[in-house]
């Protein structure tokens, strides 16, 4: 509908007459932050920082390590922004990848306003739990802890004394920890800590635009998700010796050709990967590909080609081409 010329009535109209305005008196102040998500391997991370989304941002699988670079995904409502920064589970370091991962992981913590620790309450605390109270404990960055697997049964009790010791023996009290139980699979507890994520947020503008879900760099994820499927089809370690570059996405208006490279260490690992008359590649390109046509909104065609690169996870060049390194 075309704007109507303004009459010379209303030109006229006596300079009183009142004029509408914006009541913004009542409106919410905006908290906005980075929140980074830290803990153990397997506790329950991605699955929470999906849940809390709304949409699938991080690979999930029920493996350790999945989880290789740091992903955000960005929560905006009128009260204002999450930016959830999730993070490689700590684990022992095997090898320059496992490094890479492990110092994401704690370089992840820095500069942000808020760290949300993970916990996995459905087990007694880990050493790594341990290490990690270790660290927070002497940062002025705030601090949530969260136990999650409530569905699961919680050893709180076990994971406050832990909590309590380690300042005691740091002679350091870290004032306003806030502790929440949750179930990242289920959503259980999930609002309430959500309300407590915002809360604990300075008042701040937008740092992503509204429509913003993740900045992840399109390679990193469609490697992600490739890669997420390989471990539904195979034993729990094979997984940890592939690697997935996306080499080049040709981008058409209603098709996206992707090529991606495959590393695995053995030739023993290329016949698993691709599978008798290729059956284990069509598989995962199966699985693949309407996940990443719902994620890009396009259709996508993989094209995925296996290479034996002995110790691959050791090769600085390959894993900055993989973005696990800068």
């Amino acid at each position: 509908m075309q704007n109507e010329p303004i009459s010379s009535q209303a030109a006229e109209a006596p300079a009183s007459a009142a004029e509408p305005t914006l009541d913004t008196t009542h409106a919410p102040v905006p908290h906005s932050g980075i929140v980074a998500v830290v803990g153990r391997t397997n506790a329950g991370k991605s699955t929470l920082v999906n849940r809390i989304i709304g949409e699938k941002i991080s690979i999930v699988t029920p493996v350790a390590q999945t989880t290789r670079s740091n992903v955000r995904g960005i929560l905006t409502e009128i009260r204002g922004q999450l930016v959830l920064l999730d993070t490689p589970g700590l684990h022992k370091s095997q090898s320059k990848l496992c490094t890479a991962m492990n110092r994401m992981a704690r370089a992840a913590i820095e500069g942000v306003d808020l760290i949300l620790l993970v916990l996995d309450g459905a087990r007694e605390p880990q050493l790594e739990d341990d290490g990690w109270m270790r660290r927070l404990v002497a940062l002025e960055t705030p601090c949530i802890f969260l136990l999650n697997k409530q569905d699961s049964g919680l050893h709180r009790e076990a994971f406050e004394t832990l909590w309590q010791t380690i300042q005691e023996e740091k002679q350091i009290t870290k004032q306003n920890i806030v502790w929440y139980e949750t179930s990242a699979a289920t959503g259980r507890g999930v609002p309430e800590l959500v309300d407590g994520l915002f809360d604990a947020l300075p008042a701040g503008p937008l740092l992503f635009d509204a429509e913003t879900v993740t900045d992840h760099p399109r390679k990193i994820a469609i490697a992600d998700v490739i890669r997420e499927k390989f471990f539904l089809f195979l034993d729990d370690e094979m997984p940890h010796n592939i690697g997935i570059r996306v080499d080049e996405i040709r981008e058409k208006p209603e098709l996206w050709d992707v090529e991606a490279t495959l590393f695995v260490h053995r030739p023993s690992q290329k016949a698993i990967v691709i599978g008798p008359k290729g059956r284990m590649l069509r598989s995962v390109k199966r699985k693949a590909e309407p996940e990443l046509a719902e994620m890009f909104d396009v259709d996508v065609r993989l094209n995925i080609w296996v290479k034996i690169e002995k110790n691959w996870d050791e090769q600085y060049y390959l894993l900055q081409q993989m973005g696990y390194v800068k």
